[in-house]
């Protein structure tokens, strides 16, 4: 539990090294007129979706480890089913998940945005429902995986092209066209692009940052996006308990 400050320190500490680093330097190289803001202003949004998104797969971690170790058959003596241990641990995922963006939020007007209570407040939602989202993934995957080492192998393989096909990075429409129909199924990708969004609607002169998210040329309403994501982590959930209550 000691070293357990240390680690969440190094998990902010990772998208904040990306945003005023990577996103300083390339600020020089990227004009303003490009995106409708400065990198750094553009760039928050994917660092607030990096920095919810490692907890909540740290979730799906653990419950592989607690899984080899026995500690998880020792919670399934308690007098709980199964499906509310996993609520729980989504619960707490998404929670955990939240407070380190939170913690991120913090520095919005450091990168040109304001202190806005509304907008923090939208913001603050968007990444509840990103972390709700990532942490039902998670865990479906480690209920589905029974070795560690294939669970990370597909962390591995999975996270980084996630990551960069989220918009996050860059816009989605710079990218060619095959990977259109991946970032249109990216968990990720609407998680950027809500919070974006939600950035757009409080800061007039960040409506040019909007673009993200499109299909087939139309781009969904944020209400929209909003609901895929809540229905995405439900079903990962529901289908997560269906397996994880049966008996191993």
């Amino acid at each position: 539990m000691a070293a357990q400050p240390t680690h969440t320190a190094l998990m902010v500490l990772q998208p904040v090294l990306y945003l005023f680093v990577l996103g300083g330097g390339l600020a020089a190289l990227i004009p303003d007129s490009s995106l409708g803001v400065g990198y750094q202003a553009y760039l928050f949004p994917g660092m607030l979706m990096m920095t919810v998104q490692a907890p909540a797969i740290i979730v799906g971690v653990r419950m592989i480890t607690d899984r080899q170790s026995g500690y998880l058959r020792e919670l399934l003596m308690a007098p709980v089913t199964r499906p509310t241990l996993l609520l729980g641990s989504c619960a707490g995922g998404t929670l955990v998940s939240t407070v380190q963006g939170a913690v991120l939020l913090t520095l919005a007007g450091a990168v040109g945005l304001p202190y806005d209570p509304l907008l923090l407040a939208l913001l603050l939602a968007g990444m509840i429902l990103a972390s709700f989202t990532v942490t039902a993934l998670a865990l479906l995957l480690a209920v589905s995986i029974d070795r560690p080492e294939a669970f990370h192998m597909l962390l591995g393989l999975v996270m980084m092209p996630l990551l960069f096909l989220s918009g996050g990075f860059f816009p989605l429409h710079n990218l060619p066209g095959w990977a259109h129909a991946l970032a249109a199924v990216n968990p990720l990708a609407y998680g950027v692009d809500l919070l974006r969004r939600c950035i757009a609607l409080r800061v007039p002169g960040q409506a040019a940052t909007a673009a993200g998210i499109t299909w087939f040329g139309w781009q969904p309403p944020l209400l929209l996006e909003g609901a895929l994501l809540l229905a995405g982590g439900a079903m990962a959930l529901l289908w997560a308990a269906h397996r994880f209550s049966r008996p191993e």
